[in-house]
């Protein structure tokens, strides 16, 4: 699953567009639509995603041992 794939995901779970996602984020439509289409949608803008509709957006290396190098927009983190 792509990073595109995943936004398309979550902004049909929370029944809002592209575009609302997108204008959340202080980002146009446009400019939105050209990162989705070339899945070059940054880390920080995935963290602001996730801060604008109050979910956890994760990202991490774990190890055999279950140690993690982690990357979370949680504040405890």
């Amino acid at each position: 699953m792509t990073t595109s794939d995943m936004l398309i995901q979550l902004c049909e779970k929370l029944n809002i567009s592209i575009a609302e996602l997108s204008r959340r984020i202080g980002q146009s439509p446009q400019n939105f639509n050209k990162k989705l289409k070339r899945n070059t949608v940054n880390l920080e803008e995935l963290m602001a995603i996730a801060d604008a509709f109050g979910v956890t957006f994760e990202q991490s290396f774990t190890f055999a041992d279950g140690s993690k190098i982690k990357v979370s927009n949680m504040k405890s983190d």
